[in-house]
């Protein structure tokens, strides 16, 4: 047995990660780059749609300032390791909704996609809903259909979220995640869509990928991370 599936050594895990995370989070000396994108949405309220790249997901916290902006919930996999990352992520305020937008699994798919579907949707209401269109079996940074079809059937904007700090550990996984290290440089680079109008959805899937990757890559500029 994997011991990602045993329930104690789960939880144990998924708490030392959350306050790792904390902690770095904390420590980091940010810069925040087209911040008054994020702020206007922040403001008007209702719906958005949070995207940012799967290798990414434990600088996630620090984009969402919890007591000024739209409650957030988090699209997190079925996976045993996206349980694993549901209950560090939920330990730091940001519930999940367990599914998969871009599982292309047929079982998985019909298992989780429609629920995690109906769900992101309730939550887009009057929240915020942070999606990593690449996830969770990728390949990195190309993304799935699901982001824009969410956009499109809810008709809010969605928020592109590019992180990055330094110095940090690379995995070697499939998305070559990014595990922040503490009292080092960090960014946050925003830029926002709302879904064009009449605007085919594999042509706004490659434009809205282009788009998290330019701001992904001026974050990595800003703190010197390497790929």
């Amino acid at each position: 047995m994997r011991p990602l599936r045993i329930p104690a050594v789960q939880a144990a895990l998924s708490f030392i990660l959350a306050q790792w995370m904390r902690f770095c989070i904390a420590t980091i000396r940010w810069t925040h780059e087209n911040q008054t994108v994020a702020e206007d949405v922040w403001v008007r309220g209702g719906g958005v749609l949070c995207a940012f790249w799967h290798s990414r997901i434990s600088l996630a916290p620090a984009s969402w300032p919890l007591d000024r902006a739209q409650p957030a919930k988090a699209l997190i996999s079925l996976s045993a390791d996206g349980q694993f990352i549901a209950k560090a992520v939920a330990l730091q305020g940001f519930p999940a909704i367990r599914g998969s937008s871009s599982n292309k699994d047929k079982a998985d798919r019909d298992k989780g996609g429609a629920q995690a579907l109906r769900a992101g949707l309730r939550q887009l209401k009057d929240g915020a809903l942070a999606i990593t269109p690449d996830g969770p079996r990728g390949p990195a940074r190309q993304m799935a259909e699901g982001l824009p079809m969410m956009a499109k059937i809810s008709k809010v904007p969605t928020l592109f979220i590019g992180m990055s700090c330094n110095p940090a550990i690379r995995l070697n996984s499939w998305d070559r995640a990014v595990i922040p290290l503490p009292f080092g440089r960090g960014a946050i680079v925003w830029d926002v869509a709302d879904y064009p109008t009449g605007d085919d959805l594999d042509h706004v899937r490659l434009d809205w990928a282009e788009r998290l990757n330019a701001v992904e890559a001026r974050a990595d500029a800003i703190t010197g991370l390497k790929s």
